[in-house]
């Protein structure tokens, strides 16, 4: 079984789960990157109205091949309680049908759940099959404390 990480990522926090799936179960990685500046105070109150309101978004790469793979993790921080544009914009874009998908998101203090329900409804709708999801808190964490929170929802959750 072939697996692919898929995530965004703003601060790394996302990327830092991203990675370290990708070494613990030998997943190919991709980085969905936003094509839109989202730096700054006043771009981060419009990035959380964009995700909020589910914009879309000029995403790289803009088409990825996902026929070999059978496994795919989707990942994103929350924004408003709500995955991110670009994540949005990715589930809407490419070919999730017949695939098995594991969703993770980090945030700061909460809204997880709402933004997990959001992408299993939005992948489901276009034919996937989610099979899990994680949400991992990052407030106040360092890389080393994300990385053994991930260690620990792979070694619980038997992702391996």
């Amino acid at each position: 079984m072939k697996t692919l990480i898929l995530y965004y990522s703003e601060s790394g926090k996302s990327e830092v789960v991203a990675k370290t799936l990708s070494s613990q179960l030998f997943g190919d990685l991709i980085r969905i990157k936003d094509l839109k500046v989202r730096k700054g105070f006043k771009s981060k109150l419009t990035s959380s109205i964009d995700a909020f309101r589910e914009s879309k978004t000029e995403i790289s790469p803009s088409k990825i091949d996902l026929k070999d793979y059978d496994l795919i993790y989707i990942g994103t921080p929350v924004w408003a309680s709500k995955p991110t544009p670009a994540i949005i914009t990715a589930i809407d874009k490419f070919d999730f049908r017949r695939k098995e998908i594991i969703l993770f998101a980090t945030m700061r203090i909460s809204g997880g759940e709402k933004a997990i329900k959001r992408m299993e409804d939005k992948l489901q709708s276009r034919g996937a099959r989610v099979t899990n999801s994680f949400i991992i808190k990052t407030q106040n964490k360092n890389t080393s404390n994300i990385t053994g929170d991930t260690l620990d929802l792979i070694e619980s959750l038997n992702l391996k």
